[in-house]
């Protein structure tokens, strides 16, 4: 399968996910909730689990992670046969 023509496609999607990707680490602010990140209190110290949006962007960043890992290894294999 000759990836090379859709080469410059997969480094436009890999830009995207990489903005996306970082862009959901750095919403989770490590050992406090989202109302801590916006500039809450969180006395909670120990662990806890994850509720609601919380466990949402977990999976989102998860799956992003993912899709991303994908798309370097199409990209590179694409790049490859292009040249």
């Amino acid at each position: 399968m000759d990836l090379g023509p859709f080469a410059p496609y997969f480094a436009v999607v890999e830009i995207i996910l990489a903005i996306v990707l970082t862009a959901l680490v750095l919403l989770q602010a490590k050992g406090t909730d989202l109302g801590g990140f916006m500039g809450g209190d969180s006395s909670s110290s120990g662990y806890r689990t994850r509720r609601g949006i919380e466990v949402t962007m977990h999976r989102a960043t998860v799956g992003f992670s993912v899709a991303f890992f994908v798309c370097t290894l199409l990209t590179f294999v694409a790049f490859g046969q292009a040249i």
